[in-house]
């Protein structure tokens, strides 16, 4: 299978393509990889009980930063 990304300029195209994959030639899938890593944050948001405070984000990468240049 191969899978490409087109983006639909005319409507008459978008029904074009409605057709062909009634006719089982292709699958449509609407999902975009924005939506996917908003999804993800927002289950590991849910799971967490804390907010974290933009200081304690940039205090955690700094640290990860120095661990990995100390090496």
């Amino acid at each position: 299978m191969e899978t490409i990304r087109i983006d639909i300029i005319n409507p008459k195209a978008k029904k074009l393509l409605k057709n062909l994959a009634d006719l089982n030639l292709i699958k449509i899938n609407t999902d975009n990889n924005k939506s996917d890593l908003s999804s993800l944050l927002k289950k590991i948001r849910a799971k967490s009980n804390d907010e974290i405070s933009l200081d304690e984000i940039t205090k955690e990468v700094e640290e990860v930063r120095k661990s990995r240049y100390e090496k």
